[in-house]
């Protein structure tokens, strides 16, 4: 099982290697409780395609070593830039979803892009979903620290009881299988209870817009109308907002889930994304 060892504390990372090695490379990092398996629809095809898609499982998540420190901010984004320099990949496209798109910016603002030519914000929390002196319409930390709260309580019934809303699955154009769900809903509990109270308490305080500006590079910004867990007005809008070279393409019906239910249409829009046009 491929690994890499990371640069925060020397814990073993899996990563997943998809393509011909001299494709174009895409570096996918994921949402909070899943693992490399999220983007199934996703790199599956643009391999197929001839590009070098490239994933890992976060520490404490999927195939990776269950620890108990590394989940700020700053050791997350360590260790996406770890696995860059593990495999010396080169013109990278990063590709993150929730959570994952902030580890993104955090490793670009603190690593720089020398490896990396182009961004991709997929349902991201940035800049940031709480309200905050310099953010008043987020959302009351009081209902994030409900929500932490249920989890600790039972994650099992918080990831079931989620779904629908996550997958937006009673909008038109959202059809998933039960099969699906459950499978979804199995690989969220194939995170640590450490790893996700961890993320859950790194959302209260998540805070890049400052680093948004600073990003000099194109960013595609993906995100959905219905997306209850980052509502587009305080995140996908804001942060194409305060980029400075993004482009904002918002999915009609679509949750936070839509690697899923858009998985065709973010498909199409990575790779068109990728080839510059």
């Amino acid at each position: 099982m491929p690994c890499f060892e990371s640069p925060v504390d020397g814990a073993r990372l899996h990563f997943v290697d998809h393509g011909p090695a001299t494709g174009q490379v895409a570096v996918f990092v994921n949402s909070s409780y899943l693992g490399t398996e999220m983007w199934e629809y996703q790199m599956l095809p643009l391999a197929e395609a001839g590009y070098r898609c490239v994933g890992f499982d976060r520490r404490g998540h999927g195939r990776s070593d269950d620890v108990w420190g590394g989940f700020d901010l700053d050791s997350l984004a360590d260790d996406v830039d770890g696995l860059l320099r593990h495999l010396d990949l080169r013109e990278v496209t990063l590709v993150g979803h929730s959570v994952g798109a902030a580890e993104v910016v955090r490793c670009l603002t603190r690593h720089g892009s020398g490896r990396v030519s182009r961004v991709v914000l997929v349902a991201g929390m940035t800049p940031g979903l709480v309200r905050s002196a310099d953010h008043p319409e987020g959302v009351d930390p009081a209902l994030v620290e409900t929500g932490n709260e249920t989890f600790r309580r039972d994650r099992a019934a918080f990831f079931e009881d989620g779904a629908r809303a996550f997958l937006a699955l009673d909008l038109p154009g959202n059809e998933l299988s039960d099969a699906y769900v459950r499978s979804l809903i199995n690989r969220c509990l194939g995170s640590t209870a450490r790893a996700g109270t961890a993320l859950g308490d790194l959302v209260l305080t998540l805070d890049v817009a400052p680093e948004l500006a600073k990003i000099d590079l194109p960013v595609l910004v993906v995100h959905g109308t219905h997306d209850v867990s980052a509502p587009l007005e305080l995140t996908g809008r804001r942060a194409a907002q305060l980029l400075p070279d993004s482009t904002l393409k918002v999915y009609e019906n679509a949750g936070h889930g839509l690697f899923a239910t858009h998985r065709e249409q973010l498909t199409a829009d990575l790779r068109e994304f990728m080839s510059g046009s």
